[in-house]
């Protein structure tokens, strides 16, 4: 069989120390080294990425000045030299065949326009998890498969594409801080292409473990929302309803919470759900400062 070249892109904004973790990863990995490139894009960082990248022999450093993860994708799309694209994170550590099992899948499935990889989550200490390290282990935004199912994208921490279909229905939209992932899913499940999860294509992802990680993650997040909303010039009755949203009683994830095979105990799954309240109030919030003219963070 003949193989595929493959480019890898990951985007990369002051994440040195897990970022050689990640292409430590790569190095390893069982897809032939001949037939796969590492394009590391720096976003703007104040650590010497450069450095660590160039340690590495499957990598290639660049930079991306333009603010934002996805500008800094498209970066590397545009000097990528893969017919097949698989994109990861600076904080993710693939499996050791996570290239082979994604092209496998992409190469197996006719028309098909992205593959969704697994993320397993892993916490700083497995036998004392904080309540957030749990909350974020069933957070929707990772669960892959749903992703594909139910939402017709991706999220780009284990994402494979081709090329053409990238140059078909055009890149990352980067004027958007979060979502862009979606956003682009959307766009290839509209052209009609097949998307398929891939069980075995998998990435370890550690789970964030404080709160103000989480909420820096929850207004990123809101804030993607946000920006995909007011592309669409949406009337004040439309944007009345996104706030409201928040406020709605989330039964589904309640119910996910207190089933999650890793809340073991009552106080974890209270634990769990209190977190999962936290974050609805902070993207409520979040909404209506946006709405009412404040800025985004950066993606």
């Amino acid at each position: 069989m003949t193989l595929s070249f493959v480019s890898i892109i990951i985007p990369v904004f002051n994440d040195s120390e897990r970022l050689k973790l990640c292409l430590q990863a790569l190095e390893n990995q069982t897809y032939p080294h001949n037939m796969y490139e590492v394009i590391v894009v720096d976003n703007a960082s104040d650590e010497d990425t450069k450095s660590i990248v160039e340690k590495f022999n499957q990598a290639v450093f660049t930079e991306e000045v333009k603010t934002g993860s996805y500008a800094a994708r498209n970066k590397g799309i545009s000097l990528a030299k893969g017919e097949i694209l698989a994109f990861t994170d600076s904080d993710c550590i693939p499996a050791s065949d996570w290239i082979e099992n994604g092209v496998k899948s992409l190469l197996s499935t006719p028309n098909c326009g992205l593959v969704a990889g697994r993320i397993d989550f892993f916490f700083q200490n497995p036998e004392q998890p904080t309540p957030v390290e749990l909350y974020e282990t069933f957070a929707l935004p990772f669960n892959q498969d749903l992703n594909v199912e139910d939402r017709h994208y991706g999220v780009t921490a284990n994402l494979f594409t081709f090329k053409h279909v990238i140059d078909s229905i055009g890149s990352f939209n980067h004027q958007l801080k979060s979502g862009g992932d979606r956003e682009w899913g959307e766009r290839v499940f509209a052209a009609g292409y097949k998307q398929i999860y891939a069980n075995d294509a998998y990435v370890a992802h550690p789970a964030r473990h404080s709160f103000s990680q989480l909420r820096k993650r929850v207004t990123r997040l809101t804030g993607g929302k946000v920006d995909r909303l007011m592309i669409q010039k949406p009337s004040r009755m439309e944007i009345a309803a996104d706030i409201l949203d928040s406020f709605k009683p989330p039964f589904r994830t309640v119910y996910l919470a207190w089933k999650h095979e890793k809340c073991h105990s009552i106080y974890q799954k209270i634990q769990c759900i209190s977190v999962l309240y936290l974050v609805r109030y902070i993207a409520a919030l979040e909404k209506v400062r946006l709405y009412l003219g404040g800025s985004s963070d950066r993606g």
